[in-house]
């Protein structure tokens, strides 16, 4: 029985009989009655303890008849709670009154001596209503978190460094149109939520987005999983089931890792992109998909296409825009900022106090190569709060691998004191740099062909 009373009540009455014996009733109804004979305290027992109903006397000693001590801590309440649900007690039946007190702010109005039954009657309606209340404050805070996430268009994308602005804002002109993208980058970059940024921000938004991990798909497989299949096509097919690019019709389909698709298979995707239509293993109609694409890959595809690794017509299809996304050691700027969002996250996981990363720490990141990049520094951060006892995580606190990179700014370092792969490097990051990214453009400064350029590219992980 105990299990079952819900409900926290407060009374507050100069008359301890009457609490007295209220108390004993009402125990047996709700979960927790609390009483008070001084009203002074309220804002003190409303501030340590979330009542559910509030039973509050019209009349204390210092002013017996008129009501105004009640209407006074009717006011003081509401104005530290305003979804508090307050039931107002007098002893004189004065229609006006009461009328007063619900305009007021009051939920209803009992007059004493009460009747036990009446009393447990108001008193559940009341509960009824708070707990409405409390509903209605859910969803207003629910509201607000959506129209929050619908007005923070890059929500899962953390970063103000000047290079993530450009990508933030391409995303912008590029999300309401239907042009295919490819999106370059290493492996930790954020790739696939560059992806999921375009598609939340497009016209297709309520529609799905379906992923697809090309580099785990085996050619026997590929036209099952892409295509779909029907119920005794093959051994495993024992039902007829809707491929990727089925259930992405209408919204989104992201081929992530294109670039390790072996040739043979990169034909069969480039007629399925050039005719709009697949067909199902097994059957002999095809079916019409209407679909966003989005590719991504960490591969040199450009050089890949001189190398007669990929091929160029299937680039052509796939990249009518193509965003380059930098790694994380050239947006160094943005590391404190994932660190601080990191570092919360998995404080709260693990539950432990820990609150930053110390300005050694952070020097220290911002100087590390990154080869893992922003996958890397998260499961860096996720193992140095389960291992550290410090509230501020220290240098020590972060193993970071061993990659043959210097951990030192290359404006720092003389070139008579570097070989030519250090200065090569360097000069090829500038050159990129200086040109926003633009493979050719940095080639042509360079004295390099494309192909010559993405093979150094390649070489030194850039």
């Amino acid at each position: 029985m105990n299990e079952q009373r819900i409900g926290k009540i407060l009374i507050v009455d100069d008359n301890e009989d009457l609490l007295k014996a209220a108390k004993i009733f009402l125990k047996r109804h709700f979960a927790q009655v609390d009483t008070e004979t001084n009203p002074d305290l309220l804002p003190i027992l409303t501030h340590n303890e979330n009542y559910d109903v509030i039973m509050l006397d019209m009349n204390f000693t210092k002013d017996v008849s008129s009501g105004q001590e009640g209407f006074y801590w009717l006011d003081r309440i509401l104005e530290l709670d305003p979804s508090a649900v307050v039931v107002l007690i007098t002893a004189y039946g004065d229609v006006n009154l009461a009328v007063r007190a619900i305009k007021e702010g009051a939920t209803d109005f009992v007059l004493k001596p009460w009747e036990n039954e009446r009393l447990l009657a108001t008193l559940n309606s009341a509960l009824q209503l708070r707990q409405k209340k409390m509903e209605v404050n859910l969803l207003k805070d629910q509201k607000a978190t959506l129209q929050q996430d619908i007005d923070n268009k890059f929500k899962d994308i953390i970063g103000q460094s000047p290079a993530m602005q450009k990508i933030f804002e391409t995303i912008e002109r590029v999300a309401s149109t239907d042009a295919n993208v490819l999106i370059l980058g290493e492996n930790g970059t954020g790739k696939e939520l560059i992806a999921r940024a375009i598609h939340r921000n497009s016209r297709r938004s309520r529609e799905a987005f379906v992923g697809v991990d090309l580099g785990s798909i085996t050619q026997t497989l590929f036209e099952s999983e892409l295509f779909g299949h029907k119920k005794g096509s093959f051994t495993d097919a024992k039902e007829d089931r809707a491929g990727r690019f089925e259930q992405a019709h209408k919204g989104t389909l992201f081929l992530d890792e294109i670039g390790n698709l072996p040739l043979p298979l990169q034909a069969k995707l480039l007629a399925a992109l050039q005719n709009r239509q697949v067909t199902r293993v097994g059957a002999n109609r095809p079916v019409d998909v209407n679909i966003r694409l989005i590719s991504a890959t960490n591969m040199p595809i450009h050089s890949m296409v001189y190398d007669n690794t990929f091929r160029q017509d299937l680039l052509y299809r796939i990249n009518t825009i193509e965003i380059n996304l930098p790694p994380l050691r050239e947006r160094v700027e943005d590391i404190p900022l994932l660190a601080d969002h990191f570092i919360s996250y998995y404080s709260k996981k693990y539950n432990k106090d820990i609150r930053k990363a110390s300005e050694p720490l952070i020097k220290r990141m911002t100087k590390y190569h990154w080869p893992g990049n922003i996958r890397e520094l998260q499961h860096s951060i996720e193992r140095a709060v389960i291992m550290s006892n410090h509230n501020v995580l220290q240098p020590e606190d972060l193993f970071l691998q061993k990659t043959g990179q210097p951990e030192k700014s290359e404006e720092n370092v003389s070139l008579e004191h570097l070989n030519i792969e250090d200065v090569e490097r360097i000069l090829i990051r500038k050159a990129l740099q200086k040109h926003n990214g633009h493979i050719t453009r940095a080639a042509e400064e360079l004295g390099l062909t494309r192909s010559s350029l993405y093979r150094r590219l390649e070489k030194y992980g850039l």
